[in-house]
Formats: C-alpha cells, structure tokens, sequence
C-alpha cells in the first residue's frame, strides 16, 4: 500500500546511493502514533558493516525491539529539508529493499543472527523444488481508493498465518488474517479433526494472496500433514516460512494491546487464553510491517476473534459444485449466485455479499433483522432510490482507511503523493455522511435506526471541519488523471504556505506556456493542434485530420514520438518535453510542501479517524441490502421463514431463471424430521441435479438475509451444507472419477452433522452396478441415522426400496411423457420437470436417451434383448409387510402431530380441520394395512 514505487525485480548488484547516510537520519514526518524508524538509529551502520557485500543492512536495520509499533519517534526532521535529499530516498530505498531481498534469501550467519524473521522465499523451505509460476514478491496494493478498485475488488491481497499446536494440542489451529485493502485483522482458533477440513475451507473463503507457516512444519522428509494439505490445496497460493520463534503468544498480545482501537478492545478478554491465534498474529503482523515498508500506527486497527460456530460451513468443493462466485462452464460471465444478487455499487458491498454468500449466517435473530430492511426498501420506494443514490456515490472506504492508518517508513513521491489524495477522499466521504443520515432518518426497522444512529457520532463532522481549515471547500474526488492532479496541486488553501503558493503559481505559469506554445505551434503550421494529457506521458500534442492535408502526407519534423490510431495523431515536441520536465518539478514541490501540511493534519484529527470503521460497516450493509432488494424487484421472490421444517411451495433455480427466456419449471418441497430422507429417480436430463442446486441456493439465499425465489418458503437453519455432484476425474491428484466421488462422500460422513443439509446426486456411477448399490446402500444407512435433511438422487431403482425399512424415507421422482414423433415413427420423451411422489415408474430410460441419439438401431435392439435377461435374473420384488405398513402409519401420524405443536400458526377452526383431515388420512392408511393382513392370512 504505503511501499514507495520500486520494481519488484531487483539489479543483482545494488548501486551505492552517494546520499544514503543523509537518507537514514530521515524518519517519517508526522507526529501521531510515531514508530521509530530503524532506518533512523545508529544501529543501522553497525548492522550494514557486518553485512554481506552489496547490502545496505536493511535486514540488519530490523533488529531490536523497538521496530514494533508504539515507540515514539525521538526527533522529527526540520520542515526544511532540502527538496534534494528528500527525493532521493527513491533510489536509496530501492538499494535497500534489494539488500534486505538478497539477505532474507541467504543463510549466511549475519542473516540467521538477524532478530527478523528468516523468510525464504521458495515454497518454502530449502530442499523443496521451487514450484513453477510461483512468485518472488508480494505484490504491491494501489495507494488509492477511488471506485475503479471495484474492478479489482475480489482480486487476492489477503495474507494469512496459520499455526498448528504440536504434540498433545496437535490438531488445535491459530490463524490470523489481514486483508492489504482493509485495516482489519481476524483472529480464528479452533479444533479440527485430522482431515482438517475446516482449515481448508477456511483458508478457500479468504482466497489468500499468501500464506505463512512456521518454518518446522516443512523440513524436508518429515513435513507436517497440515502443510502437505494446504500445499496441495493451494496449488496457486505463494508460501511463506518464518522461523518458529515469530510465532510468539506473548508478543501477538503486545501486538492486540498496541495496536487495537478503543472500540474493539474487548477481543482481548476473547483471546487472552487463545495461544495459537496470538502466536500467529505476531507472526502475521511482523511479515506485513516487512512487506509493506510501513507499520501501522498505534489504536488504529479493528481486531475481531471469528470462532467456527458462527456462520454455516460451506466446503469449496460445494461453492463450485453450486455456481456460488464462479461458473463452472464460463469462469468469465456472471451466471452465478454472486451475479444474481450483486448489484451492489462499492467495492466493499461487493466484498460484503461474497463473503456472506461462502459464510451464510446461523443466528435467525441477525436473518430477520436484514430481512426486515429488505422489506422496508421493497415497500419505500423514496428511501430505496434516495440510499441507492447516496451509496453509489462513495468510494472504497475500507481501503482508504487502511491506508491512512499506516505510516510509511520512508517519504517518497508515491508516499506524499497518496497521502494528499486520500485526504481529497476522506473529505469527499465526510460530506456524504450527512446526505446518507437524512435519507435514514425516517426508517422504521431497528438495523436501519442503529446505523442511523452510528452516522450521529459527533466525530464525523469534527473531522470534517478540521479539514476544511486547510483544504479548499470546493477540492473534491473527481474522474480523470489531469483532474485529480489539479485537485491535489490546489488541495491546501491559499495564504497557509507562503512558498506553496509561490510554487503553485510557478506551476499554472509553466502550464499556461505549455498551452501557449501549443497554440502557436498550431498557428505557425495551419494544423488543428489541441493539448491532451496522460499521467504516462505528461502534456503532449493531439490532432484529428485527414493525412492530405498534412504537407507531403507528413508532420513538420519539429514533431517527434509520433503515433497514429486511425486519423488521431499523438505526438510531442523537444521544447514541450523540457517544459513537461519543468512542470514535474514544480508539481514535486507542490507535493512536499502540501504533504508536510496535510501529515500536520493528520496528526490532529488522527484520534477521530477511528469512526470510519462504523461508516464503512454501515456503507458496505447497506450496499448489499440494497442489492438483495434491487434482486428482488426483477423477480418475484418471496420473504422466508424459519421453522423446524424445509417447505418451499414453487419454488424455482434463481441461476436458471437468469439464463433462461422463459421462467423456469417450479416445484415444490417438503422435508421434516419425521421425513428427512428423500430419493429422487428419474431419467437423465429431467431435472434431478438442477433441483438439488436449487434447494441449497435458496437456502443459502435465506440465511443471507435475501429473499427466496418461490410463491412460500420456510427453512430450518443449516449449519453446514454438503454437495457431492460433479463427476469428473482429477489429473491432478490422480483421482478417478470413482475415487474422486470416494474422497467426497468420505469427507460429508466425516463431518455431517443433525443440523447439516446434504445433497447427493449418483453416487457410485463409477464402478459396477452391484458395488455401486452396496455404497450408495451403506452410505443412506449411516446418514439416516442423523437427522440431517438428505436428498440423494439416483439411477438405482433398488435404493427406492429402503424405505421399507426406514420410514423416514420418501420417494420421488421427476414426470416425463412419451410422445409419438411422426418423423421418424419412434416414440420420444417430453421432460416435464415437474416433481412428483413415489418412485419413477420409466423403465430402461437409458435406452430410450440411447434410441434418440444416432447409435445404430442394431445396438440398442441387442441392448434392450441383454437388459431384459440381466432385469430377470437379478430384480426381485420387495413388498412390505402390513406390520411396516401399520408403523409407517403410526410414524408419519405422530411427526405430523409433533411438527404441528411446534410451529403452527393455525386459529383453533383451521387447526381443528386440519387435525381432523390428519386422522382422516390415518384411518384410510390403517384399514389398508389391515387388509393387506387378512390377504396374506386367507
């Protein structure tokens, strides 16, 4: 973020900087939360003399308590620094960072005794063949905020720490997490079992840029089984090892203390005893300071402990299976869950709704209070429009935050450069405070009342204020290099620096010349000249004509660098290049000098700044609130409840319904926990995997806080929800169709739970039929015996048959008609989609798909002849008896009878006809059963 602009490959031997010992008496030039710079002591030297030829010491530098945050600066700098030495701190700090590059690669004895981390850059330990594709460095993050970072929004730039306990506590996992684009820090410890799957899926939801471990989990030939995992997990993840000393407890509580705001402190009670995730926050935070070439400053970051309870757990491989962020077909387009919902207008709204879509709430208290807000927005239509206009209209407001509570260590142009612009956005998010609270004021639901209220902080508008004593009212965040450039030179108001005035009128002058000269060059060759700029190139010239009427069909060679698109020419001149050169140094100038005041700024409104973090959390919910409603308003989706019961009444695919012209086939569903088991048959392509999609996206779509496409819905809360649907082989991890199905099931028995929704389509297709019918057999026996909600869709018509047994099950199966086609004088099959009760009743539909494909009719004769005679010899008829039937009976009457005392919402008539219609039906049911008896006596 704050790392000043140095190339990420470095020369292999470092120029020596004839102003580098002037540099490192420089420290950073703003009085708040001020770190020493280790660049700034006398220790520097000392290290540097014992490093390596060609190192500046930086490794050495980083030695010594006093690099961690809270030590304050002991002398600043003079203001009149010569302009000279100020600047040239880009070249030193170039040979720096390289030397520290060079050190930190090494073993030498200087680099091991450094009390900085030994980093090594490989995957990550020497021994270990350096992976293909893998990079060297961290890359930088933007210094800005501005709203293009929304198309970046979801790019990687979370790093993450993860420690595992050793000996007894093995298995007990710290993490820590810092997203580079949020000054946020996450903090996780829990206990997982030896597939640790919930540190895969924990470390898939953050998508990492990078991930560092201790150095001991990866010595050669005897790695531990979670950095095995994670490596084969994150094929594409840059790794990192640090020595197993930075992963220090002690030090990750100093970290907490130091550097947590106010109104987050009480994380500390939560972690105090949390070992793991503290030895992996110290580590964590010591890794960015070195990355970053900053640190942050004191009470500046929010700090927040996420057990693994919670939120719903949702595995990767089912995020895929169900199209939650990425198409499967087309990684490109937005046929997605996220695309469906995602009309969100910032950066972090986007953030926001992706992250609840992988973490689904669990609190139906939280649920209902959002979904009462995406009522209120779908019934007033001022205040949708009115928070809809106010919200798109604010920045990235996390990461303008996390930059302006880092401190560089070293002031560079990027450095003074950045820290003006995002004071411009801090100003241009201020004045929309009041503009989102009037819109608020007259809302009714209590999520909406309590941000209200957040944006009442008195410190707001204390900022704002303060800022308006220096910077102009009217510079403002506006669209276009050469415009923000303006903004930035014209920040800070007149008559508050003498000699920026001076400059800023050098600077119009050099401007108005080059405009001028542009004018006169356009007079002198009778050519339609105009200036044009670009932050590359600076001022340069621009001409729209015909070539013919260019003299010879060519420009005057006064003009250089010319480049031509179509009939546009670009090009520029000797005397303008020299004036551009003039007019950079001016605007260096201008940047010094308006950087020392705004840093003075900073300074007095820093203890204030810390109420961003409400406004961004208020700004980033409300975006996605109004992105649920703006859903809602092109479909006809419907409010959820929540029960003991999963009851959809139409519902339908929400990614379907976007893909398709016409609205998709609706069906509806109905699982208790007196019927938590249903076996879905028909033939392929009638919709069985597209239905089990569509129950776990409205379900997640409910525990966001969205509402649901169907006419009714009502859900029980799903504490995990497992998929296994894809059927393809794994080159990579050379897995088989079939052991690729194997490892998926494995990993839902290990972890399924009473409170988990699970969904299984064709199981055990790839071995042979009677192998596949014992697993998908012994795997529904062991889930039944759970009070998860199962749907497991089959081709094995034997599997129905389990509901003898278990009167938990239910049967259904998806309706096809069988249509006469006069063409070709065969019979063809119409898919209905519709869903219905009781096992299919097609038979041998496989050969029916067959005969309407171009296989020879000879083959499928043959076939037909071969499926007769395996059918006879292999089938036989199951009945039940009347006893099951009479028990079946009575089970299906006593759960009907408990859900009702649960949840009904009946007046005592319509609960006394439904009750009377109850027993109705288990009256009809046991006759039955007695006659089927005295059949089977006679």
């Amino acid at each position: 973020m704050l790392r000043p602009d140095v190339s990420p490959t470095f020369p292999s031997v470092p120029v020596a900087s004839p102003c580098s010992p002037e540099v490192r008496s420089q420290g950073p030039r703003y009085n708040f939360g001020l770190q020493e710079t280790p660049l700034s002591r006398p220790s520097a030297q000392a290290a540097s003399a014992s490093s390596p030829p060609g190192t500046s010491g930086t490794a050495g530098d980083r030695s010594g308590s006093s690099s961690l945050p809270g030590h304050p600066l002991s002398a600043l700098p003079p203001q009149g620094k010569e302009l000279c030495s100020y600047f040239r701190n880009r070249r030193s700090f170039a040979e720096n960072t390289h030397a520290s590059h060079v050190m930190l690669g090494t073993s030498s004895s200087s680099a091991q005794d450094s009390n900085y981390p030994q980093i090594l850059k490989s995957p990550l330990c020497a021994g270990i063949p350096q992976r293909s594709g893998y990079k060297s460095w961290t890359p930088q993050m933007g210094y800005s905020a501005t709203s293009s970072s929304a198309v970046s929004a979801h790019s990687p730039s979370v790093i993450v720490a993860v420690v595992e306990g050793r000996g007894l506590a093995r298995g007990e996992i710290g993490m820590a997490s810092i997203d580079l684009k949020s000054p946020q820090i996450v903090l996780s410890q829990f206990a997982d079992n030896t597939t640790y799957a919930k540190v895969i899926t924990k470390l898939k939801i953050l998508s990492p840029l990078e991930i560092i471990m201790s150095n001991t989990a990866c010595v050669v030939g005897n790695s531990t089984k979670l950095f095995t995992l994670i490596t084969e997990n994150f094929k594409n993840v840059n790794f990192t090892t640090i020595q197993r000393k930075y992963f220090n407890e002690t030090k990750g509580l100093e970290y907490i203390e130091q550097l947590c705001i106010a109104e987050f402190n009480t994380v500390l009670m939560e972690v105090q005893s949390k070992y793991y995730c503290l030895a992996a926050v110290a580590a964590l935070l010591k890794y960015v300071e070195f990355i970053q070439n900053s640190v942050y400053a004191p009470k500046s970051l929010k700090i927040c402990f996420q057990g693994s309870e919670q939120t719903a757990m949702i595995d990767s491989s089912s995020a895929q299976n169900l199209e939650l962020l990425i198409n499967n077909q087309d990684s490109r387009n937005n046929h997605t869950l996220f695309g469906v919902l995602n009309y969100t207008k910032t950066p972090g709204g986007s953030r926001r709704l992706r992250s609840n879509i992988l973490e689904p709430l669990v609190d139906v208290e939280t649920i209902n209070m959002r979904l009462d807000c995406v009522q209120e927005l779908l019934q007033d239509e001022e205040l949708f429009f009115g928070l809809q206009s106010v919200i798109a209209r604010f920045l990235d407001t996390e990461q303008l935050l996390s930059v302006l509570v880092q401190i560089p260590k070293q002031d560079t142009v990027n450095a003074a450069e950045s820290k003006i612009t995002n004071l411009i956005y801090l100003k241009h998010t201020l004045e929309l405070v009041d503009p989102l609270k009037i819109t608020l004021k007259n809302c009714n639901t209590p999520l909406l009342r309590a941000y209200y209220g957040s944006l009442e902080d008195k410190r707001f508008g204390i900022i704002l204020d303060k800022i308006k004593t220096v910077i102009n009212d009217d510079a403002r965040y506006m669209k276009g290099c050469l415009n923000m450039r303006t903004q930035k030179c014209y920040a800070v108001r007149s008559n508050i620096n003498e000699f920026l005035d001076i400059a800023r009128r050098t600077y119009t002058e050099i401007v108005d010349d080059i405009a001028g000269m542009i004018t006169q060059l356009a007079e002198k060759y009778s050519l339609p000249l105009r200036t044009s700029f670009s932050s590359a190139r600076g001022f340069f010239i621009q001409m729209t004509t015909d070539c013919t009427v260019l003299p010879n069909d060519q420009l005057p060679s006064e003009f250089i660098k010319i480049s031509k698109v179509k009939n546009s020419y670009s090009f520029t001149s000797a005397d303008l290049i020299k004036m551009n050169e003039r007019c950079q140094e001016s605007l260096r100038e201008i940047y010094h000098m308006t950087y020392m005041i705004v840093c003075k700024l900073l300074s007095e409104i820093y203890e204030h700044i810390h109420c961003l973090y409400k406004l961004s959390d208020t700004v980033s919910m409300l975006d996605m609130l109004l992105s649920f409603a703006h859903a809602c308003t092109l479909s006809d989706y419907v409010r959820p409840e929540f029960t003991d019961t999963l009851a959809i009444k139409q519902g339908w695919h929400p990614i379907l319904e976007r893909i398709s012209v016409e609205k998709p086939v609706a069906n509806n569903t109905y699982i208790t926990e007196g019927s938590n088991f249903f076996i879905i048959t028909g033939p392929n392509m009638s919709g069985k995997s597209t239905y089990l999609k569509q129950i776990a996206l409205c379900q997640i779509m409910a525990q966001i806080g969205s509402y649901v496409p169907a006419e009714y819905s009502s859900f029980r809360i799903a504490e995990q929800i497992f998929t296994r649907i894809s059927t393809d082989d794994d080159i990579e991890t050379n897995s088989s169709t079939f052991m690729k199905e194997m490892k998926e099931i494995a990993y839902i028995l290990h972890n399924a739970n009473d409170k988990s929704l699970i969904l299984i389509d064709e199981l055990g297709r790839g071995t042979n039929t009677e192998e596949g019918i014992g697993i998908c057999y012994a795997v529904c026996e062991h889930l039944l015996s759970l009070k998860a909600f199962t749907l497991f869709a089959t081709h094995f018509l034997e599997l129905c048959q389990i509901d003898v047994l278990y009167p938990n099950v239910e049967n259904v199966h998806f309706e096809v008609q069988h249509v006469k086609n006069t063409s070709r004088n065969k019979e063809a099959i119409l898919y209905t989609y519709k869903l219905s009760n009781g096992l299919t009743e097609e038979k041998n539909y496989g050969l029916k798909a067959a005969e309407v494909s171009s296989l020879p009719p000879s083959i499928v004769l043959d076939a037909k002849d071969i499926t007769t005679q395996i059918t006879r010899q292999i089938l036989q008829n199951q009945r039940s008896t009347p006893e099951m039937e009479r028990q079946r009976a009575v089970y299906h009457l006593a759960t009907r009878l408990v859900q009702t005392a649960r949840n009904s919402q009946l007046d005592p008539d319509s609960l006394r006809t439904y009750l009377s219609n109850l027993k109705k039906k288990y009256e009809a049911d046991f006759p039955r059963a007695e006659q089927d008896s005295g059949k089977t006596e006679e």
